[in-house]
């Protein structure tokens, strides 16, 4: 797993860090809430283009949640991610991935980053 930084190149200045950890959670909640709505795109699909994608999320979520020392289980954090159990989304809205999609996730995993 990629450890995330906490810093980023965002100029903040002016920001104590109270408000800069509020603009940051609600930036993750959009991106959630846009990620939940979009039930089109696909997760093979998100890390070919960008190299992440909602399982990521949910294990960055759960990764934070432990660093913290907060009880947060594997399925309680994709939940939070998904908006629903991860089986239910997979089943409503996961397709089985193309030929095409597979080779692009095998050439990006084999790419170093």
């Amino acid at each position: 797993m990629t450890n995330i930084s906490t810093t980023t190149d965002i100029d903040t200045t002016g920001l104590d860090a109270a408000t800069r950890t509020e603009l940051e959670a609600a930036v993750f909640r959009r991106l959630v809430s846009h990620l939940q709505g979009r039930t089109d795109v696909q997760n093979i699909d998100l890390m070919n283009l960008a190299g992440f994608c909602r399982n990521c999320l949910s294990n960055w979520l759960k990764d934070a949640a432990d660093a913290k020392g907060v009880s947060l289980t594997k399925d309680a954090s994709r939940e939070a991610v998904y908006g629903m159990p991860y089986a239910d989304w997979k089943r409503l809205h996961q397709s089985e991935a193309t030929p095409d999609q597979q080779a692009a996730f095998a050439k990006a995993a084999a790419e170093p980053h």
